[in-house]
């Protein structure tokens, strides 16, 4: 049954990575875009998610699909247009992204400490951890915001309305607490992937900007990309409801369906707008990001939108000396969180992120290609695991690109 089931998956496949070749261009590696396919249907099929999108590209010539239903138990099909809470993609898309904008503009210095940023804001020495090892994770700080701390225990504001001066009460709330926690490493000596760096790294853009984040990223990545489906607080930005796919269950009896409030409990306690959660998006959306990066800079209109340098340091390790793991500012490189790489895209070379709703996203600028995920995991009433599936996309991504394993032919 399940062979017959895939079988029209593995036709269509094949057909499209062959009609989507621009003239001159090399298509797709048919097989592989048809395994990864497969391997997506596969985990819907075992309740792993509800549904999602793909989308793997090399040099302008793309497959992209969507699959499955929107809710776990649901008829609404997912669509290409389908809009997901893109969790810790928020880290790499929009903060680093923003970082780079205002860094070009003399805004922001990657060696400056915090007390530059954040004046009088916790310890000696939180206020000597500087903007780069924020973005590389090697700040000291803890991964977030216990479920035991004052912030994380109140009331959840997901089903409220904020006015903005409540949202800023509730963000100045998240940077007191997160400038008082304990470092558990020197800043500059370890790499722990935390939270805490991006919701600071969120309020300095915000500060040194006089703009709210999410008006921030709006102006500064949404637009001028053409990111049109692209935003945080999306229901209160123009997006139906029925466009977004749910995530978890959340209220005071985890009875209510999050769609279009973010799943990060942290994002939503600060009301829905965070450096390190909350931007909700589109695969498509995300490809024009994607080969913006790959283009060195240049959007899809032919516009200079990053400069070289700033395609450097967002591609490139940037993480301090005597720091293994390799973060670029902003993105991951070969850190153990680096699974949706693969077996093929070049270690070190290559990078990309995941999100803890059931997203993942790579790109190798050396083949000029790249994936995207989009999916809501988290939407299943049961544990998940989509790892896995993060790790074979990378790879199949990869020989779908035309890259093959050292000494095969």
């Amino acid at each position: 049954m399940q062979l017959t089931r895939l079988a029209p998956v593995v036709l269509v496949s094949l057909l499209s990575a062959c009609a989507l070749a621009p003239f001159g261009e090399k298509p797709l590696e048919p097989q592989a875009v048809a395994q990864a396919d497969a391997a997506v249907q596969k985990f819907i099929d075992t309740e792993q998610m509800p549904g999602g999108v793909l989308w793997i590209e090399r040099a302008g010539v793309s497959h992209h699909r969507a699959f499955g239903v929107k809710a776990a138990g649901g008829a609404e099909p997912v669509t290409e247009d389908t809009v997901f809470d893109a969790a810790s993609l928020t880290k790499a898309t929009v903060t680093a992204t923003l970082v780079q904008r205002l860094r070009e503009r003399g805004l922001l210095d990657m060696e400056a400490p915090l007390s530059t940023y954040l004046p009088g804001c916790g310890t000696a020495d939180f206020a000597r951890i500087t903007l780069r090892q924020l973005l590389t994770h090697s700040s000291g700080l803890p991964p977030d915001l216990r479920a035991s701390d004052p912030f994380m225990s109140g009331p959840d504001p997901v089903f409220v309305q904020l006015p903005e001066s409540e949202r800023r009460a509730r963000i100045d709330a998240a940077l007191a607490r997160a400038s008082v926690q304990p470092l558990e490493a020197a800043p500059g000596t370890h790499f722990r992937y935390s939270d805490l760096n991006f919701v600071l790294l969120g309020e300095i853009l915000a500060r040194v900007s006089g703009k709210p984040l999410q008006e921030l990223a709006k102006t500064e990545i949404f637009e001028p990309l053409g990111m049109k489906h692209s935003a945080y607080l999306p229901l209160q930005s123009g997006v139906s409801r029925s466009d977004i796919a749910p995530t978890g269950l959340a209220g005071p009896t985890h009875e209510t369906l999050l769609r279009g409030e973010v799943h990060d409990p942290t994002a939503r306690r600060m009301g829905g707008v965070a450096g390190h959660a909350g931007l909700f998006t589109t695969a498509t959306d995300l490809a024009r990001l994607a080969r913006m990066l790959l283009n060195d800079g240049v959007s899809d209109e032919g516009r200079r939108y990053l400069s070289h340098e700033s395609i450097v340091l967002l591609e490139t390790p940037q993480s301090p000396p005597g720091v293994a793991d390799l973060r670029s500012l902003g993105w991951d490189i070969a850190t153990p969180f680096s699974r949706p790489r693969g077996s093929l895209y070049p270690v070190g070379k290559s990078f990309g992120h995941t999100g803890f709703t059931g997203c993942s996203f790579w790109l190798d600028p050396g083949s000029r290609s790249f994936y995207i995920l989009m999916a809501n995991r988290v939407n299943e009433p049961h544990p998940t695991n989509t790892l896995p599936l993060y790790a074979e996309l990378g790879t199949l991504a990869a020989q779908a690109a035309g890259l093959k394993s050292a000494g095969s032919e």
